[in-house]
């Protein structure tokens, strides 16, 4: 018989929603009040857990660039490693909706070459929607894509793809000025057709003027709580990653610890040649 706990967990995962989260879900929770709850995801396995865990939305994220390739910003992923990420969270994630992000130089100044980059990650890996950071400027991409009948996620606020435009990862939107301009974007990328907003480190207040004003989601990260929903990394939350400790992420375990004392007992178990026992081999 399985233990208490297993059977807790086991019946945890069993009232886990098994419908497909869409982007007319989505709206649905808005409407009623209901938070929606989105992490990142780069793998299958990590993905599955999310898909068991009943996640909302899975952002395969060009963070990837940073947590699983190692560079200091999201610049340098390519469409095609974006696709290869979001090919195996795909796999993986059933009831998710899977939103990919587009990598830096893919539809930046040019609508023809951003449809067909968001043609190719919904063809190729399957993925439900693409992400877009910037409002005006890209807002021409953004309505070309849509038109080809791509649901787009806009994003505002820290864009971190223009890092070198803005030289710094502080907060966004302080000044009446940029205020206004995030206002009128939110409102731009709504008429434009997109699904949802992403909203990333601004003001509380400000966050919670554009989530009343617009009528879909907007999902925040470092944004506060007035939002319509919450994303953060998958590996920053979990402890894996813990050079990043910006105030608004909160950690919920602290995996790299426990990776490395078992990664370190292991170490010890073979070179006592403890391990492999005689259990252990055939």
């Amino acid at each position: 018989m399985p233990s208490k706990l297993i059977q807790e967990e086991m019946s945890t995962a069993n009232t886990v929603s098994k419908t497909k989260v869409t982007t007319h879900v989505l709206q649905e929770m808005k409407l009623k009040g209901e938070k929606i709850a989105m992490l990142t995801a780069y793998d299958f396995s990590f993905a599955k857990i999310l898909d068991d865990s009943g996640i909302d939305i899975i952002l395969v994220g060009d963070s990837a660039s940073n947590v699983m390739a190692g560079f200091d910003s999201t610049l340098p992923i390519t469409l095609n490693d974006m696709i290869y990420h979001a090919s195996s969270v795909v796999r993986a994630a059933k009831r998710p909706l899977v939103v990919v992000d587009l990598p830096f130089g893919t539809y930046q100044g040019n609508s023809k070459e951003a449809l067909s980059s968001a043609i190719r990650i919904m063809k190729e890996s399957g993925a439900n929607a693409v992400k877009m950071e910037g409002g005006s400027e890209i807002i021409e991409s953004v309505k070309r894509i849509i038109s080809a009948g791509i649901p787009v996620m806009g994003h505002l606020g820290l864009t971190p793809q223009s890092i070198h435009k803005f030289g710094t990862y502080v907060v966004r939107a302080t000044n009446e000025e940029e205020a206004d301009q995030l206002r009128r974007d939110a409102d731009l990328l709504e008429e434009a057709g997109c699904f949802g907003i992403i909203l990333e480190k601004i003001p509380a207040d400000l966050a919670g003027e554009v989530t009343e004003e617009v009528k879909i989601p907007v999902i925040g990260i470092g944004a506060g709580g007035q939002v319509d929903g919450q994303v953060l990394v998958l590996h920053d939350m979990l402890g894996i990653t813990q050079d990043f400790s910006p105030r608004f992420l909160r950690r919920y375990h602290n995996l790299k610890e426990e990776i490395m004392g078992s990664v370190q007992a292991y170490i010890t178990d073979v070179k006592s040649k403890d391990f492999p026992n005689e259990r252990e081999q055939y």
